[in-house]
């Protein structure tokens, strides 16, 4: 390696860690003899104007190619903020909103503004949303050279999701100013073993657990929990090659086919829960400013009941805010141990939990001590901008100061429904798993419930039906429940249509039934009738791990001919509320503000 080579590396685009790969060498020694040479990029600005006039718009990219650099330096106090880089599904927009709030908050207290991201399709990188903008990757070097060329005071990596908080650690090793909660105390919400040691310290349940680092290791963890399991790889990012395994044969096809596991990268084999209620927690706390832990103020934003039952991702699964069937007493847990959790973490800022409530006992699935996906939604149904408050606590201030330390308990309903792309990926099965799919998100308020949920299907696109013929099939294991739903369904005033094996379950408990045939056992069948629009709701859930050929087939043509469709029973009874809300008394439209 010569100054001549490394020079012709740099300005080809090689990153210090491919240069380090290919000379046998690491990416800190690279940096270090770079910096030696003098050799650092210069930032030019984007020319937003095609050089029709001078562009002014702090907008700029880093080259090595020589020439002047175009930042303009200045004295004030400096925040850079990190962004999520590109959109994609378990990572999108909900993080760039709390980027943006996060630049606002703080141009409002004084601060410069630095945004650091590499997206154009977002509103952080429109060149008026920061006080400077660098459209550059989010990797260790390209963050290290821009804080140092504008000499921040600190940075902000909770609010760009995963993408920045696992650069958190390197960058403070490197002398970045981590403002908000510590790399250290995020590590401990990462890592499996030293959270369930938090956990066991403040004696909260969490599912029983194992880690493997082979494909032996899991089958021994899966036998000794019991199926069915939740497997996932460490450190994914929207549930991706996360799955629920019902046998040794499935998760034998999980470990050779889905995940490369390794002793840095271990499989986490987790005893499902079935049946159990999920709810989701953000809560914004200033707590890790204060030298004794009792002190600070911890708020919780909202509780947001899941209406699936746990092990559909928290980003595709409908929720309520406030929680709708869970009980006092598990609502004074759920508290409890998030104000526990924020202690110990000595948060800073933002943090999100994930519990699973079965029979009263409460277990936590994952603490996030950072902004999450359901910040934007908490914080437009309690009219307070958690994302902008969080980042004026991580700059110094406290909550009490900021006069936000009561939580908010909404006297209306707020509905979170998930959108779903279905419709371009026709074939596809659209029964919701631990892996997150869905694309985007929409609310729906109303003081009733049922009138919240309506509202919220009417803007998923999949508006529920008032009259016509709801079609039943599902699994085994929920035939004990079905019966139930239909006779609600027939309140209503729907006809039944039903499969052979639900048809005769709903005969039993004296209701009347349509028969139809399945898709293999000939023709006119369910997908006949749903093509000839004959079936205004389906109702379909999956039979086991690997869904049916003719299960597939019916919920992808509900999909293609727009019936709304529910795959889980509380799904079905969600829909069943909605309807009679809407039979009974219809509804009404306020704005945001009038609801606030």
């Amino acid at each position: 390696m010569n100054v001549e080579l490394l020079t012709k590396a740099k300005s080809l685009g090689f990153s210090d860690r491919q240069i380090a790969h290919l000379t046998g060498t690491t990416e800190d020694a690279v940096r270090a003899e770079r910096k030696q040479l003098g050799l650092v990029p210069s930032y030019r600005l984007v020319d937003t104007c095609a050089a029709e006039f001078e562009a002014y718009t702090p907008y700029y990219y880093s080259t090595y190619d020589r020439g002047d650099d175009e930042v303009k330096g200045n004295t004030a106090k400096k925040v850079m903020i990190l962004g999520g880089g590109p959109n994609r599904i378990g990572q999108g927009i909900e993080f760039d909103y709390c980027c943006v709030h996060a630049a606002f908050a703080l141009k409002e207290d004084g601060f410069e503004t630095i945004m650091v991201n590499s997206n154009p399709e977002t509103v952080s990188t429109d060149y008026d949303t920061s006080d400077k903008l660098f459209f550059e990757p989010l990797t260790l070097e390209d963050v290290l050279h821009i804080y140092e060329r504008e000499k921040c005071w600190g940075a902000i990596a909770q609010f760009g999701g995963q993408t920045p908080l696992n650069l958190a650690l390197s960058l403070q090793k490197n002398g970045v100013n981590i403002i908000g909660t510590s790399p250290q105390s995020i590590e401990v919400a990462e890592d499996r073993k030293l959270f369930a040691a938090m956990l066991t310290k403040l004696g909260i349940p969490q599912p029983p657990n194992g880690l493997a680092t082979n494909a032996e290791e899991a089958l021994q963890a899966s036998q000794r929990l019991g199926y069915p399991v939740l497997v996932r790889p460490s450190f994914v990012l929207g549930g991706r090659a996360m799955q629920i395994v019902y046998s040794d044969a499935e998760l034998a096809h999980y470990m050779k086919f889905a995940v490369e596991a390794g002793p840095d990268r271990p499989v986490l084999v987790d005893k499902f829960l079935e049946d159990a209620t999920e709810v989701d927690v953000d809560c914004i706390t200033d707590v890790g400013q204060f030298a004794d832990p009792s002190e600070g103020t911890i708020v919780i934003g909202g509780m947001l009941e899941h209406i699936e039952f746990a092990g559909v991702h928290s980003g595709d699964a409908a929720m309520v805010l406030p929680p709708h069937t869970l009980s006092a007493p598990v609502i004074d847990t759920i508290r409890r141990y998030t104000h526990a959790m924020a202690r110990e973490l000595k948060v800073i800022g933002l943090m999100n939990v994930q519990y699973a409530v079965k029979g009263d006992t409460v277990y936590v699935l994952e603490v996030n001590p950072r902004a999450s996906r359901t910040v934007p939604f908490v914080s437009k149904a309690i009219g307070r901008p958690l994302a902008k408050l969080a980042a004026k606590v991580m700059a110094g201030k406290t909550l009490k100061e900021l006069g936000f330390t009561e939580e908010i308990w909404t006297k209306y309903w707020a509905v979170k429904e998930s959108v779903f792309p279905f419709n371009k990926f026709l074939g596809q099965d659209i029964v919701l798993s631990p892996e997150m799919r869905s694309t985007g998100e929409v609310m729906g308020l109303d003081a009733d419930l049922g009138v919240a949920y309506a509202k919220a299907q009417m803007a998923a696109n999949s508006p529920l039906p008032l009259k016509g013929k709801v079609f039943l099939s599902v699994a085994d294991a929920h035939k004990k429940d079905v019966a139930a739903v239909a006779r609600t369904f027939a309140d209503l005033g729907f006809e039944l249509v039903a499969t052979n094996g639900t048809a005769t379950v709903l005969e039993q408990a004296g209701l009347k039934v349509q028969r139809t045939l399945k898709v293999l056992e000939g023709r006119p069948n369910v997908v006949d009738l749903l093509k000839n629009k004959e079936i205004q709701l389906v109702i379909n859930t999956p039979s086991g791990a690997a869904p049916r050929e003719d299960e597939v087939k019916i919920r992808s043509t509900a999909v293609m001919t727009g019936t709304p469709i529910m795959t889980t029973i509380s799904g079905a009874r969600a829909a069943a509320m909605g309807i009679a809300a809407l039979q009974d008394h219809g509804y009404a439209v306020k704005t945001v503000q009038e609801y606030h």
